[in-house]
């Protein structure tokens, strides 16, 4: 259903429909919305599928894969909006009208963006038939479903091998179950939801900040042309080409350096160490920030600020996609990893909304040109320091999974032990996984 919805709302957000601008937006964010709305929910379900599929070795490094993929996806989405805003750029000779800022906006603008956007329905499809033939979780079946013999018989399937549910003894007293808003939720888990949403949170506000005006920073630094001298189309070329470059230098490999390494260092380890850099390289360009602004340092401000993207994904933007799938339990971990899911997007508004304001250049032509007042780029990236500060602190609230089954992590089993008075547990089928 996620998957079905993202492949429509793609498509839908590219035949977005109007006669005016400001219907062709409404339009737009209501597809947005929804495909928002699928995303949002394959989250959860990606992560908790992989972790519930894993063994403890490698369970963190076949999560963190998951998310990896989407560090190809930017990299894919840049490669594709530079082939077509060059393609568009030569057929329809938009070069004309380059030093018109009144008539910037080519008419062929229009289906550029719409192609771009409509593409990004093609990888859900591709993945649509292959999720469909996939069986449900066998931790899910038998933990929460009560079904072992429907988990065993699903695990025999994926594993190819023969798997026999036990069968399970009468016992005298049946393990009582908690419910997501009980105190006892609160008590067992309560600090470690508010661990996973807070650093998600606080890692979201400076890591969409930095993604979504990229080419604000870029302009500051004159690393690409102003916006009054190029054409809609060109616009879209210079800072596809500049967002491809750093996803392909530090984006990328940052994400896969995690799947290398998450199940030897320890996910605690690494999401300390991704807000201790991704601070130290904020403040690094914000501090001597009118070094970075002369010509000749250019190069040098885009390799620092490739560096904090670099530790973003050797770090928090891979580690809170990761933990919440695996220490909640079974019947909560779709949900509890939605909820901190849900509380990183939170933060990307934040940090959308603030940094727009925030990082506006305080100067008197733009403010009469209608522009709102801000603090300008460096001490917005002052700002998004501190918030990767409080992130660090925030991860001492999240314990660490490597080398733990999903039972012991969740406190599954103690739950078990503590209401059976020590009468001796049934072999599940799920505990052979």
């Amino acid at each position: 259903m996620t998957l079905m919805t993202m492949v429509i709302c793609s498509v839908c957000s590219g035949l977005s429909f109007g006669h005016t601008p400001k219907s062709v937006m409404t339009t737009l964010c209501f597809f947005r919305f929804w495909l928002g709305f699928g995303i949002g929910g394959d989250y959860p379900l990606s992560a908790t599928i992989m972790s519930e599929y894993s063994n403890k070795k490698t369970r963190g490094a076949f999560i963190a894969a998951v998310f990896a993929m989407q560090g190809f996806g930017i990299l894919g989405g840049g490669i594709f909006a530079i082939i077509i805003s060059a393609a568009f750029n030569s057929w329809f000779d938009a070069p004309s009208y380059a030093v018109d800022p009144i008539r910037s906006t080519v008419p062929q603008a229009d289906y550029m963006w719409r192609i771009i956007v409509m593409v990004g329905a093609i990888p859900a499809a591709m993945t649509y038939y292959s999720r469909s033939k996939m069986p449900e979780t066998a931790r899910y079946t038998a933990l929460v479903a009560k079904d072992t013999a429907q988990a065993a018989a699903d695990m025999s399937k994926v594993l190819q091998v023969e798997i026999e549910a036990e069968a399970v003894k009468d016992e005298p007293e049946k393990a009582k179950s908690y419910g997501l808003f009980s105190k006892e939720f609160l008590r067992r888990h309560g600090l470690h939801l508010l661990g996973t949403t807070s650093t998600w949170f606080l890692l979201d506000i400076a890591f969409y900040s930095q993604n979504l005006f990229q080419k604000d920073i870029f302009s500051a630094v004159g690393w690409i042309p102003p916006a009054q001298t190029m054409n809609a189309i060109q616009e879209v070329y210079k800072i596809a080409r500049a967002q491809t470059l750093i996803a392909l230098c530090s984006t990328v490999p940052g994400y896969w350096f995690t799947v290398a390494l998450i199940d030897r260092i320890g996910r605690f380890k690494i999401q300390l160490m991704g807000f201790f850099f991704m601070t130290v390289f904020m403040f690094s360009l914000a501090i001597p920030y009118e070094h970075w602004t002369h010509k000749e340092n250019r190069v040098g401000f885009v390799a620092m600020y490739s560096l904090t993207f670099f530790f973003a994904n050797f770090g928090p933007n891979a580690t809170t996609f990761v933990v919440p799938a695996e220490i909640f339990p079974a019947r909560f971990r779709s949900t509890c990893h939605g909820i901190s899911s849900a509380s990183g997007k939170l933060g990307a508004m934040v940090g959308a909304f603030g940094f727009l304001y925030l990082a506006q250049n305080k100067d008197k032509s733009k403010a009469d040109a209608g522009y709102p007042a801000g603090i300008g780029v460096k001490n917005s990236l002052i700002l998004l320091g501190v918030c990767n500060i409080l992130g660090f602190l925030c991860t001492f609230m999240v314990p660490e999974a490597s080398g733990k089954s999903l039972e012991e992590m969740s406190g599954e089993n103690d739950e078990e032990d503590g209401t059976r008075n020590d009468v001796e547990q049934p072999h599940h089928a799920s505990n052979n996984i």
